[in-house]
Order: structure tokens, then C-alpha cells, then sequence
């Protein structure tokens, strides 16, 4: 594996892309058919309802956002995805829509992927690729949507890596935020590191798993101190992904890196992007990424809520678990998706929904 594929892997789940664009021009016209059947179904035509895309400047940069929701009145959702690099935007139409008629949900492309990086070039989006500027994006996001769309607060959804700086940002304006929902959250790098070892692992030998467990016990001690070797990084990952650790019950995760094929928001040079995007972003923000320790908030003054699945083993709930037990916050919930690992909204889209229906917007509308 080349170096900077190595490097890719460290972002929990990019290194699987393997192959994930490569297309014909025959297949690219069968999904620009595809794609406009799923815009023309997903088109929001209510009085009240808001559809837009469209770049915004953020920190300088010229960033790109989708704003959808079936009614203005709904309380507003950003989603703050992982990676870094892992642009969701282009992947969300196959579970999005129904989040759409209680939530007016915002993606965003973070700098350095997705429609972002493809239309501010490399150079601008690499210049200030950190996590403190990656926060304050947030932030001026957040500010904006509140002046645009009348609110007072919203709701935050960080997924993986997106809870590093969507934690950041909740942090730093507290007042803005109804409600944090944290899916599949990396808290902490090396104590997630070892906990997905002491997971794998135990799995090894719970399957009698010779290969996985020679290949394992060679990379100890992992993580180690301080940096982590990216081959060791490589065969950990390796086995998360075959364990159905980043998707249950699967041993790759295609149905969601393919999803941008058909996404009516992502051309082909955007799906490029999100490849590009975790080719720059990894490298630039591995230094934030071990920095990061998320495990040492105590309190907060808003709702907390971490969605985990059961199965992941790309971000461990045994490091999650015992932080929220002693974490002091107005509302604080645990919730478990039974059949997901990694994915939770691809994976169980329709529980998805009723956690967010159920737990989420009330705690938004107060």
C-alpha cells in the first residue's frame, strides 16, 4: 500500500474506496438517468418548504451547503460528517428525505472535499486546514443559518470525525445548539486505537480466526505511544472492515461509497473530489486528529445524545459509554442502533428517523 494510502486509512473508513468511482461512460449515463428520476421524486414542492444549493463564503473560502426541508417552521439540522474528508452530501439522498419532513437539514462540504474542494481548488483549501478553522466554519455556518433561516438555535449531528469540530463549535456557542447528537463520534484517537484492538482481537478468537490473530498479534503494541505506525493502521482496518465493523454484517461498505453515483446534487468531477478530498484532508489534519481529546468535557449546557451501533468497531462505543455515564448535561441519552456498525443512517434508515422524530425534536422545539 502506497504511503499516502496508508495515510488514508487512518481516516476510519476512507481507505475502503478502493475502486469506488471507476465507471464507464455507458454506466455514467445510466445513473445521469438515474439521478434525475430521484431528483424529480425528492423534489420539495410545499408552500413552506425550502430547497437550496448553493456555495457560501466560510472563513474565506467559498464552501458548498444544501439547505431542504419540507417546511421553514421545522427546526434546522446541520450535519457535521466524518472522514476527514468524507463528504456526505453527495450520499445522503437514500435516507435523507424523510428527515426532511420533520427537520430542515443542512449538508455541508467541509473545506478540502467534495463540491468545496472541486470548486476552490487545491491550493485554497488547503491553506488553512485545521481543525481550529474547520470549527469556526462551523461556527459562522451556524451564525448564518440562524440569520437566514430565523432560529435562535440548532440541532448538531457529527458523524465520526465531525465530532471533533462539531464538538468544538457546540462548545464555543452553546447558546446556539438545541440538541447534539453524536453518530459513531471519534472522541479520542488513541483511546478508540485501542479499543478497536482490544475489539478485533477478542473477535479473532472468538471466531478461531488464525489469520486475523497472527496478523493482529504481530502489530502489538497497538496503538503504542505517540504516532501510530500507518502499516499497523492498515491491518487494524483491514479486520474492522471484514468483521462487519464498519458495516454490519458486511465486509465492505460499497452501497454507501457508491452513493454519490446517483446523488441528483454530485457530477463525476464532485465524486472525485471526495477521494481528492481524503487524500489532502487526512494528511493535513492527522496531527488535530491525535490531539483531539473530546473524553475530557464534563459538562455541557445542552442535550447530549450519542447514537451508536452496536457493531462498530471503527469508532468503539466502550470508549463512549463510560464518558456519557459521567457527563453532566441538561438531557443525555444513549441509543443504540441494534443492526449497525459505522453507517447507522444507511444502515437502519427507518430507526434513524424515529430516533430523531422521537428523541431529537423535542428537545429541538423547547
Amino acid at each position: 500500500m502506497k504511503p499516502l494510502r496508508a495515510l488514508f486509512a487512518l481516516s476510519a473508513f476512507l481507505a475502503l474506496f478502493t475502486g469506488a468511482h471507476a465507471q464507464t461512460p455507458a454506466a455514467e449515463a445510466a445513473y445521469a438517468t438515474a439521478r434525475t428520476m430521484i431528483a424529480d421524486q425528492q423534489r420539495l414542492l410545499a408552500p413552506q418548504a425550502v430547497e437550496i444549493s448553493e456555495a457560501v463564503e466560510l472563513g474565506g473560502l467559498k464552501q458548498w451547503i444544501t439547505i431542504r426541508g419540507s417546511d421553514r417552521a421545522n427546526p434546522v439540522l446541520i450535519y457535521v460528517h466524518g472522514g476527514p474528508g468524507a463528504a456526505e452530501m453527495g450520499r445522503s439522498w437514500p435516507y435523507q428525505r424523510g428527515w426532511e419532513d420533520f427537520f430542515t437539514v443542512v449538508q455541508w462540504d467541509q473545506r478540502g472535499t467534495g463540491k468545496t474542494l472541486r470548486h476552490g481548488g487545491e491550493a485554497a483549501n488547503k491553506a488553512q486546514l485545521t481543525r481550529a478553522r474547520m470549527a469556526q466554519d462551523l461556527i459562522e455556518l451556524m451564525a448564518l443559518l440562524r440569520q437566514r433561516l430565523g432560529v435562535e438555535r440548532v440541532v448538531l449531528l457529527g458523524h465520526s470525525w465531525g465530532n471533533v469540530i462539531g464538538m468544538d463549535a457546540a462548545m464555543a456557542k452553546p447558546e446556539w445548539v438545541s440538541a447534539y447528537v453524536g453518530v459513531g463520534p471519534l472522541m479520542n484517537l488513541q483511546a478508540n486505537e485501542r479499543a478497536q484492538y482490544e475489539a478485533l482481537l477478542a473477535e479473532a478468537r472468538r471466531r478461531n480466526d488464525a489469520t486475523a490473530l497472527a496478523e493482529l498479534q504481530a502489530i502489538a503494541p497497538y496503538p503504542g505511544e505517540g504516532e501510530i505506525p500507518f502499516a499497523k493502521v492498515n491491518v487494524a482496518r483491514k479486520w474492522v472492515q471484514a468483521y462487519g465493523g464498519l458495516a454490519a454484517y458486511r465486509d465492505n461498505a460499497d452501497f454507501y461509497f457508491r452513493a454519490a453515483r446517483l446523488s441528483p446534487y454530485y457530477a463525476f468531477e464532485d465524486r472525485l473530489a471526495i477521494d481528492q478530498g481524503g487524500q489532502l484532508s487526512v494528511p493535513a489534519l492527522l496531527p488535530d486528529m491525535r490531539r483531539a481529546d473530546h473524553l475530557q468535557i464534563r459538562a455541557t449546557r445542552f442535550p447530549v445524545l450519542m447514537f451508536l451501533g452496536r457493531h462498530d468497531l471503527t469508532t468503539p462505543a466502550s470508549v463512549i459509554e463510560p464518558w456519557l455515564a459521567q457527563l453532566k448535561a441538561p438531557v443525555k441519552k444513549l441509543v443504540w442502533f441494534e443492526h449497525s456498525a459505522h453507517l447507522a443512517p444507511h444502515e437502519e434508515p427507518g430507526r434513524f428517523l424515529v430516533s430523531l422524530v422521537e428523541q431529537v425534536r423535542p428537545l429541538a422545539l423547547r
